[in-house]
């Protein structure tokens, strides 16, 4: 069983960082200096357990651009199993639930190996490709018209 919840304790925060450190860190060669910032404490995190075990995460913020998702990663042994889905789907779940203003925009930058995951819940690619920490992205962008009325 998957089972997404919001993060707020340091204890919690642990786990996350863990995660994190283990794919983008060992897995994919991002320097932990570029992994970790300063959006820790102003954004909204989630932790993933699939019974039990966490088992990834994710965050979104508000920045001057509108809404952005990020820090999505799922440890090698539970890909494909929905977890990725399950974040994705809670943590928008999360934006709509949180914002009393009509939000503008909703984006994130996808590794390319991501995006059709992303593109299950609407986002759609936008400009050229380019490279974060050695690493091929695209912005994406959830239409408004995907929004919940």
């Amino acid at each position: 069983m998957i089972e997404v919840i919001q993060i707020t304790s340091p204890a919690e925060m642990k786990h996350i960082f863990a995660i994190r450190e283990e794919v983008f860190v060992k897995e994919q060669n991002v320097p932990a200096e570029d992994e970790y910032d300063e959006f820790e404490p102003v954004s909204r995190h989630f932790m993933a357990l699939c019974d039990g075990t966490p088992c990834g995460t994710a965050r979104w913020r508000k920045t001057s651009n509108g809404i952005k998702l990020e820090r999505f990663a799922v440890l090698t042994p539970f890909r494909g199993k929905g977890v990725g889905q399950a974040l994705v789907q809670a943590v928008l779940d999360d934006v709509f639930s949180q914002q009393p203003e009509p939000i503008e925009s909703i984006y994130l930058n996808s590794q390319v190996t991501a995006m059709p995951l992303y593109a299950k819940f609407g986002f759609k690619a936008v400009g050229p490709m380019f490279d974060e920490c050695g690493i091929q992205h695209y912005k994406m962008v959830l239409p408004p018209s995907s929004f919940p009325a």
